[in-house]
């Protein structure tokens, strides 16, 4: 059985709630602009350590920002 998974993020919803600019949130972690960017529409899964620094940077735990959801070849049949 072959394993596969989908992350999916809140960073937009937390990034508005401080009104802060995705290059506010880049800068403040060192990262560009397009990463940033790239994250929040799920086109790009940041590393662990990226991760983590977003989970500090707005005070939460790491699952409250990413949420990872497994499929199984079962579930798609």
């Amino acid at each position: 059985m072959e394993i596969n998974g989908e992350l999916e993020n809140k960073l937009h919803i937390l990034r508005a709630t401080r009104k802060w600019s995705q290059q506010e949130v880049a800068d403040r972690l060192g990262v560009s602009r397009q990463t940033i960017a790239s994250i929040e529409v799920n086109r790009y899964n940041p590393s662990l350590i990226l991760a983590f620094k977003i989970s500090r940077l707005f005070g939460v735990d790491v699952n409250e920002v990413f949420q990872y959801t497994e499929i199984t070849e079962e579930d798609e049949n």
